[in-house]
């Protein structure tokens, strides 16, 4: 990118967007088209051959000479196939064409996605369908269409189809309490999402050192730096002038592509930091940050570094999380979780947050199975995340306003209190009432809740479905109660308290990472799924199930698909961990060892020879012969494991297996190599360390 970058003239540039619609299509077209965007109406094919004459247009001028329909298969991650829009004549030559059919719909090989049994191998066909929410854009030669993906029989195949699902049925219901209090012009609601995204930078020489970064992404194996993040002095720290560079450049790339790339800091640990986004609408939002991780890799390769986005790359200091920033929005730019300046008196806003507090008390292990996973099973309940319990902090403002409401007990509010921050060149200024608390999972944030529980790898779009899903449901049984009501201030006054009376166990606004927390959330009744194993079925169960397929946004076989699909998932990353550690130990580390433990004996001897007690080498080489023997066999016993685990058929038995047998195996054998780590001599470890990974940028 140029040294002299004008953001302002830059900025979605390589982008489709609504201002380059405006230039490039005729009015009536455009008119179209922006109440599909704006409405979620169905797009009139009619106009397809218009766009897609004029993308084609535009792309070509940037300089692309293919397109691929862009999707998001159950991997976690985006899927392209790339066609040129070259066309031959039959003279030899060839013209440049795209149609409104490519435009709209392609066709794509499914046979090697994860279905979890939607689809035979033989039923290869999988279909993808234009997203006109989400911009089309321009990359490497290429021109991005943002797609769904679907099987033959019409099954959703990926992430995007039950995230589109879920936003029209909660601006559906939530139109629906809108017009109970005279909104008569809003025409959508809108969750909108800013995802800020945590990840950690490696030297790629260092890197490709280390087997277990290049096919994990995380270190299996890896005793603590004498040092790691305990002065707390890499937090919002001075980023590094290597760092520096690379964030300008990725930044740059961001803003090419529209995607509004705010902040960026160092974070708590070593070696990691992060950038968060403004908001945009959900899809786009889920759209763009998986491109965005895409660009952070490869934008980190060309600075010679490697970006890691696993949950925890490194033990004993921080993981990176992506936190949810979610809200609802109208289409004429009311944000509904706004309290104003008086959230007891805005009834609206109460109604909204009631219904919010509802939905998480509900259906807490939905939200916690969205962000399930192997990696994010490292983080999760460690004292940097929040715990794998469901809670809900509001802050100490809406707390009284809660205890008001549910115990009568009198409501000051704190938005008058003014901070006094003790220097006399600055000024006082208004207190938040919102104020912030990291350790929880679920927090109002001012005008939107933040859930922090999302791994830095996730795709988003699960976690954000299973949000719109459960609110849409609350508001669902609020709009039905309350349009049969005769008084309508009365029934709402009553709901609300009612409401927040019956849920009020789900918030929670003191320190999630202590120990008496978790007794007093199983006093509470709220569940503690622990692992991915322990959180999965609930995606299946019956009370599940009648949610997502009342609504549309699941079919109980596309539930069950995607059950199948994440226990699959969960065994497959143990399995490869499990292959890597124990190639690791016994082609790498063991020999290590043994030699190492040979040149101490040779010391011995030599000193022996020439009449010098060899105390220490001897007691060293006992000590390593000890561990060398340990090590031997936790190699054997986790292949063992690893055997074990392939014998069984059953998808959710094999995931137990690999949790309690094979992991266990692999913790068991990290410790003995951890520990020879910190005897065998620097020279002689076969891998760069935790000090020359973390602190070699």
């Amino acid at each position: 990118m140029s040294e002299r970058f004008n953001v302002v003239e830059q900025f979605g540039i390589d982008v489709f967007n609504e201002g380059t619609m405006r230039q490039r299509l005729p009015k009536n077209v455009y008119n179209q088209l922006m109440r599909t965007i704006a409405e979620g109406s169905q797009l009139d094919s009619s106009i397809a051959d218009v766009v897609a004459s004029a993308i084609r247009d535009w792309a070509i001028e940037k300089g692309a000479t293919h397109f691929t329909h862009w999707f998001q298969p159950m991997t976690g991650i985006t899927a392209e196939k790339h066609d040129s829009f070259i066309t031959p004549i039959g003279d030899g030559t060839v013209i440049m064409e795209f149609s409104g059919k490519e435009l709209i719909k392609g066709e794509s090989d499914a046979s090697s996605f994860p279905s979890g049994g939607l689809r035979a191998t033989f039923e290869a066909r999988g279909y993808t369908a234009w997203d006109p929410t989400s911009y089309a854009f321009v990359k490497n030669g290429s021109l991005y269409i943002p797609t769904a993906f679907y099987s033959y029989g019409g099954e959703a195949l990926d992430k995007k189809t039950p995230l589109l699902r879920s936003m029209d049925i909660v601006s559906e219901q939530a139109l629906r309490i809108l017009r109970l209090f005279g909104n008569t012009t809003t025409k959508r609601v809108v969750p909108t999402v800013g995802a800020e995204q945590e990840y950690f930078l490696v030297d790629k020489k260092t890197y490709d050192k280390r087997k277990d970064l290049i096919f994990t992404g995380r270190t299996l194996f890896g005793a603590p730096a004498p040092k790691g993040q305990e002065m707390d002095d890499h937090y919002y720290g001075s980023i590094k002038a290597r760092v520096a560079d690379y964030m300008k450049d990725l930044d740059e790339h961001l803003w090419r592509l529209g995607i509004a790339s705010k902040t960026k800091h160092n974070e708590v640990a070593p070696a990691q930091h992060e950038m968060a986004p403004l908001f945009v609408p959900c899809n786009l939002a889920c759209d763009q940050n998986q491109l965005t991780m895409d660009i952070m890799k490869k934008v980190a390769l060309e600075h010679g570094l490697v970006c890691l986005l696993h949950e925890k790359p490194f033990a004993g200091i921080n993981g990176s999380g992506k936190h949810d920033n979610w809200s609802l929005s109208t289409d004429d730019g009311q944000n509904l979780l706004d309290p104003g300046s008086s959230p007891m008196e805005n009834a609206q806003f109460l109604t909204f947050l009631a219904a919010i507090i509802k939905a998480v008390d509900e259906y807490p292990e939905l939200l916690r199975m969205s962000v399930a996973s192997a990696s994010n099973d490292h983080r999760l309940g460690a004292n940097e995340a929040p715990p794998a319990i469901i809670s809900i902090f509001l802050g100490e403002d809406l707390e009284a306003l809660v205890e008001h409401l549910v115990n009568g007990t009198d409501y000051i509010t704190k938005n008058d209190t003014m901070f006094n921050v003790g220097v006399s060149s600055l000024p006082s200024f208004p207190k938040d009432a919102t104020d912030r608390n990291r350790t929880s999972p679920f927090a109002f944030t001012g005008n939107k809740f933040e859930f922090r529980m999302c791994g830095s790898s996730l795709n988003i779009a699960g976690p954000n479905t299973v949000l719109n899903t459960i609110v849409a449901n609350s508001l669902k049984e609020f709009a039905d109660e309350l349009e049969g009501a005769s008084d309508f201030n009365t029934a709402l006054n009553e709901l609300i308290v009612r409401t927040i009376r019956e849920h009020k166990r789900v918030i929670f606004n003191g320190n999630g990472y202590g120990e008496e927390w978790f007794a007093e959330a199983e006093s509470r009744g709220l569940p503690n799924f622990k692992s991915t194993i322990d959180a999965i079925p609930s995606f299946t169960s019956p009370k599940s199930v009648k949610l997502f397929s009342k609504f549309g946004v699941y079919t109980e076989v596309e539930l069950h698909a995607r059950a199948e699909i994440n226990l699959e998932n969960y065994s497959k990353a143990i399995n490869i961990e499990a292959l890597t550690a124990a190639d690791m130990a016994r082609t790498e580390i063991l020999p290590a060892v043994m030699r190492f433990t040979g040149e101490i004996c040779g010391i011995a001897a030599n000193k022996k020879a020439v009449g010098i007690e060899p105390a220490v080498e001897l007691q060293l080489a006992e000590k390593l012969n000890t561990l060398t023997i340990s090590l031997n066999t936790l190699i054997d016993e986790l292949s063992s494991n690893v055997v074990k685990a392939h014998c069984i058929d059953d998808a959710y038995a094999k995931a137990v297996c690999y949790h309690n047998d094979v992991f266990s195996a692999m913790q068991s054998l990290r410790a003995v190599v951890d520990e020879l780590e910190t005897i065998v001599g620097e020279d002689s470890w076969p891998y760069p360390t935790y000090d020359e990974l973390l602190y070699n940028i």
